[in-house]
């Protein structure tokens, strides 16, 4: 049984790691995943006693710190205003403070009256970091970030260095306030998608308008929207035909033409005329509600990197703490010329470096602001994981039907016997695939459509029959016909000469005489090729193309598009043994379909593409990435963003740790003081988290790059 709630802010990464530590040890919980950047808190727990469950769950949190709130939607608005009065008092703290450190530098005076002004100051600025110290410690939580500082800075006061204890409170807490800031405002960015969501919308009944809340409309209810409107859920245009800015889904700004009959979905744009359209989805089925879901969400699924850092960070407090009382108290102990003032002061500079939040905030941050850039792009990924793990992909596998190709069967070449005529032979076979739901039936009636502007005349039609696995026989015009591949004619004794071609071939015999056939390709999706170049270009090894196909069509197809190998006559389960050979050891795989009847695949490897997806309830939920369009050069797209997103990690990680290191052997050579202990704590954090925000950034040269291709 899921459960999900949405928590006021916590003090720090820290705290939060610590409070989903303890909520995973509380009895019916499964499995746990908190969001800092979110405040999300997400529970597996067992559906027996669920709710004593959830009452320890709330026991829990309220215990680790009484001050966090856990709010429902209605509470969150009157939270956030009393966030605000803290907010702007903790500021006129802070700048009170600020003043008397500055006249604690700047002004020599009496020791009494110095002493009590830097009292004066530090409780204004730290009350509450010095008072959740001690709550904490009642609570087994020694080695958090607020007795750090309180230690360090009362040791300060003991040592006599007044202003540096006021100080680094006060850096500390100012420093809090940028990293805060950094955090929602990439917060903001990243759930900015959440924007192309409707609330209202214009429903039309009797030839009267009334705007209505989403969740009084129905699947089949007439909506109306207006130029410069979104289009608040999924439809078909009903009346008109306008086009549509697509952007806020698919990243692309080339607009899209819609007329009556076609699909629409929630979150474009209305731009040229008004239209009606009748809702297919309800609001919680619609593609804009699942794109909003799909990027909330995704914080949960955290990467092997995020994981790794909240186990390092588990040893490297304790470590440095260690490291701290080894240079405070052993060795002036055991070397005769130390000086004990000296060596505790470079202990108490370990202590101020001794928090990890610079790595456990900008970790998963920058994860989440890579998830977010993708969306805006088009490209719908589940989790950190996934993009982690699309980031060190060597292997890719794509579907060909669907994916490499449209899918879409165009009739290419039509031959006919001597008494015949082309024509005639179109229009018979269309007759006769008339009763079949394959692509390549549909193609031929189409083009038979297309080609006369005549629809198919069922009275002239007797008798239809499928042939599972060879075609249709059927009587059409009182002529009995054979419309299917060779081995149908061969079954049926009529002498043909076999058409040598790659391709789908559909013969045609009449009362037992040959008269034709009709040629049919699936046509290759015009970006294929350049895509497949881009991907081997990011370090792709192998790129392989599985197909139901011939051995002779998927030839054709996978020289023309680039592939490496290829696989063809391939059923459903034989695609899941093949794909098997294609797993080595240590060495990421992809595979790319249309995410429906490529779902079992999908849900095995370890990430899963589907195609122009988002519509497809099966889709969502067995792939791990959803490309929003058919735009096949998403996939690398995505590929640059996932490595552009790793680099920023990395980066953030040798950024933080290169700085403590250097700070901590400083320190311990008496080289460092307690201002640039400040800085590796808080202001390396906020350099972190200011350069996590750039992975919501895609630098123009990456979609230029691929625009070019194309």
């Amino acid at each position: 049984m899921k459960l999900e709630y949405k928590l006021g802010r916590i003090h720090c990464a820290g705290c939060a790691q610590a409070l989903e530590e303890i909520l995973s040890k509380v009895e019916g919980v499964e499995s746990v995943s908190l969001n800092f950047i979110s405040n999300m808190v997400c529970f597996e727990i067992q559906s027996k006693n669920h709710k004593e469950i959830e009452e320890n769950i709330k026991k829990a949190i309220h215990k680790f710190d009484h001050n966090i709130e856990i709010l429902d939607p209605h509470a969150e608005e009157k939270a956030q205003k009393r966030e605000e009065i803290k907010k702007a008092l903790h500021f006129v703290s802070i700048l009170v403070s600020v003043a008397i450190m500055v006249c604690l530098i700047a002004l020599k005076m009496n020791f009494y009256l110095e002493l009590g002004l830097a009292i004066f100051a530090y409780a204004l600025v730290g009350w509450n970091i010095c008072l959740n110290a001690v709550l904490n410690i009642f609570k087994g939580k020694v080695l958090d970030e607020n007795f750090l500082m309180t230690v360090a800075t009362i040791g300060a006061f003991v040592l006599g260095e007044f202003s540096e204890a006021v100080g680094v409170m006060v850096f500390y807490q100012i420093g809090e306030i940028f990293q805060n800031l950094a955090v929602k405002n990439s917060e903001r960015a990243i759930k900015s998608i959440a924007s192309v969501k409707e609330s209202r919308a214009c429903l039309v009944l009797d030839n009267a308008e009334m705007d209505v809340t989403l969740d009084k409309v129905s699947v089949g209810d007439i909506i109306r929207v207006k130029v410069g409107e979104r289009i608040p859920l999924d439809g078909v245009i009903c009346e008109g035909e306008t086009y549509l800015n697509t952007s806020a889904l698919t990243g692309e700004s080339q607009e899209k033409f819609v007329k009556v009959g076609d699909d629409v979905l929630s979150g474009s744009i209305v731009t040229s005329a008004v239209v009606l359209i009748e809702v297919t989805k309800l609001e919680h089925e619609s593609t804009v509600s699942k794109i909003v879901e799909l990027v909330e969400k995704s914080s949960m699924n955290k990467s092997k990197t995020e994981k790794f850092i909240s186990k390092f960070s588990k040893y490297y407090t304790p470590v440095v703490v260690g490291l701290a009382l080894v240079l405070g108290f052993i060795v002036p102990a055991f070397w005769a010329y130390a000086n004990w003032n000296e060596w505790l002061y470079r202990a108490l500079v370990f202590l101020v470096v001794s928090c990890p939040c610079a790595l456990v905030i900008s970790v998963p941050l920058s994860f989440f602001a890579g998830v977010g850039a993708a969306a805006r792009n088009g490209v719908l990924v589940k989790g950190a994981n996934f993009l982690e793990a699309l980031s060190q992909s060597k292997t890719f596998v794509f579907d060909k039907t669907g994916t490499l190709t449209y899918g879409s069967f165009k009739v290419t070449n039509i031959h006919a016997e001597d008494d015949k005529t082309e024509d005639e032979i179109l229009e018979f076979v269309a007759y006769a695939e008339n009763f079949s739901n394959h692509r390549i039936a549909k193609s031929i009636v189409e083009e038979y459509k297309s080609k006369t502007g005549k629809d198919i005349n069922f009275a002239w039609i007797n008798g239809a029959n499928e042939i599972p696995g060879e075609g249709v026989s059927a009587n059409i015009f009182s002529i009995d016909c054979l419309v299917g591949n060779a081995k149908l004619m061969k079954d049926n004794g009529v002498k043909f000469v076999e058409h040598d071609s790659p391709f789908t071939v559909v013969y045609l015999a009449q009362n037992g005489t040959f008269a034709g056939w009709v040629e049919i390709q699936d046509q290759i999706r015009k970006e294929a090729p350049s895509s497949i170049q881009t991907l081997k270009e990011l370090g792709a090894e192998n790129i392989s193309m599985f197909t139901g196909d011939s051995a002779a069509v998927a030839k054709v197809v996978a020289e023309k598009i680039g592939v490496d190998c290829y696989h063809a006559d391939l059923l459903p389960e034989g695609k899941v043994e093949k794909l098997y050979e294609h797993i080595e050891n240590g060495k990421k795989l992809v595979f790319v379909g249309d995410g429906i009847n490529d779902a079992p695949i999908l849900s095995t490897v370890d990430v899963g593409i589907a195609m122009g997806g988002i519509g497809s309830d099966i889709a969502v939920e067995s792939a791990d990435v959803v490309i929003m369009d058919d735009d096949l050069s998403k996939i690398p797209l995505g590929v640059m963003i996932a490595k552009r997103t790793k680099r920023i990690v990395t980066e953030n990680i040798v950024l933080s740790l290169g700085v403590k290191v250097v700070v901590l052997i400083l320190a311990s050579l008496g080289l460092s003081n307690m201002w640039l202990g400040v800085f590796a704590d808080v202001g390396v954090a906020l350099l972190a988290v200011l350069n996590a925000i750039r992975a919501l950034i895609v630098p123009r040269k990456y979609k230029h790059k691929l625009d070019k291709q194309k």
